[in-house]
């Protein structure tokens, strides 16, 4: 066990002398093993993988995806990091949800959009998360993993064992960075930071405790956000205590704005109800009353590619094949950035035997989302995959 000892004894050292750093919101001493440049790398490379594995951007309210940049930037324009490269995100889901990648890459749910009342509120939501992007949590998160990987890498050497393929690369360990479950030190951070932010950009910052109560009196449909960001009396405790210290008499709540501005996420959320309830029966085999409530979503918003994904779901599980090809076409003509689209619609070709088609769709869907299941389709075409 000696040459062990001495060999996570370097280690240890090595790294702490690489990368002793100051956190930039707590200004408390920290190891730094990943740079801002790699930070802001990480981001950018994985920003739009993160997006296909959550429905996909939200194409059909431009304004509304202006209005969250817009209360967003205001946001990191007073944070601890406001050079780095932020990006704001719509994303087409129905969960309750928003997430952060390092070097300022966010994204927010559609159905938490709709579920939020005033901007403060959506203050509350993108100012924690500016946070554990200023505060480098993610980036933390990923480091833990590093050392972890690291430590076993060098005990497998010291057992005289090949093992140089334990150790991944920075790249391999950001697969997960849209769905980290922080600490719990990090979250009361980011809800505390994240109040100070909302202050300085004008806001009043009780959006951040009627944010969490919403939060724990919805904990069904706050399960995305919770996974992540787990609600509790506690934190809305400490968030009350803080605003009690940092609340200005002035500050900006929004109700009327933000019902402006999220009208039509309002005026089209029972077409996605009618899509939610219509995945349900899918997911039940109750597929005939799924393609009626893929129909009736349509009636309401003829413009929505998921609910013709729906349709097409439904006709394949009918044994509808050329009914279900019609509507992955008309997905992909309304929407043809989002990889399951091209993944379903190049199966069901290769099913069909048209080769060819199958190709271009499942090499787009591979090229959108590179999931294994377009990768073993390629293959089975004769499509080498590196």
């Amino acid at each position: 066990m000696k040459p062990l000892r001495i060999f996570l004894s370097a280690l240890l050292l090595g790294l702490l002398i690489y990368g002793c750093a100051t956190n930039p919101v707590t200004g408390r001493s920290e190891l730094a093993l990943i740079s801002e440049q790699q930070e802001i790398a990480l981001g950018r490379d994985n920003y739009g993988y993160q997006q296909q594995l959550q429905g996909g951007p939200y194409l059909l309210d431009d304004e509304l995806t202006r209005y969250v940049r817009e209360v967003g930037e205001k946001l990191a324009r007073v944070s601890d990091r406001p050079h780095l490269p932020y990006e704001f995100v719509v994303l087409n889901d129905s969960t309750w949800n928003a997430w952060a990648m390092p070097g300022g890459k966010i994204a927010i749910n559609r159905g938490l959009l709709k579920s939020l009342r005033n901007e403060s509120e959506l203050a509350a939501v993108l100012a924690h998360e500016i946070v554990h992007v200023a505060a480098r949590h993610s980036a933390q998160q990923m480091q833990r993993g590093m050392m972890l990987q690291l430590g076993v890498a060098g005990a497998a050497g010291l057992a005289g064992e090949n093992r140089g393929d334990i150790v991944q690369t920075v790249g391999g360990l950001a697969g997960g960075l849209g769905l980290l479950r922080y600490s719990r030190a990090a979250e009361i951070e980011a809800d505390y930071y994240g109040i100070l932010y909302m202050v300085d950009a004008g806001y009043d910052p009780v959006g951040a405790v009627t944010l969490q109560e919403m939060f724990a009196e919805n904990q069904r449909s706050a399960g995305g956000w919770l996974a992540s960001h787990p609600a509790s009396v506690e934190r809305v405790r400490r968030n009350r205590e803080a605003i009690e210290r940092n609340r200005s008499e002035n500050g900006y709540i929004g109700e009327n704005e933000y019902r402006v501005r999220t009208r039509n996420l309002r005026d089209r959320a029972p077409a996605y109800e009618l899509y939610d309830q219509g995945l349900e029966a899918l997911k039940n085999n109750r597929h005939q009353e799924a393609l009626r409530l893929a129909n009736e979503a349509q009636n309401v918003e003829p413009r929505e590619a998921l609910f013709h994904g729906l349709e097409a779901k439904a006709h394949e599980a009918m044994n509808n094949p050329n009914a279900a090809l019609r509507a992955w076409d008309q997905a992909i003509q309304l929407n043809s950035e989002w990889f399951l689209f091209h993944l379903e619609r190049g199966l069901l070709h290769e099913k069909a035997g048209r080769h060819t088609q199958a190709r271009r769709d499942l090499e787009r869907s591979f090229e959108l989302l590179p999931t294994q299941t377009a990768k073993d389709a390629l293959e089975r075409l004769g499509v080498s995959i590196g």
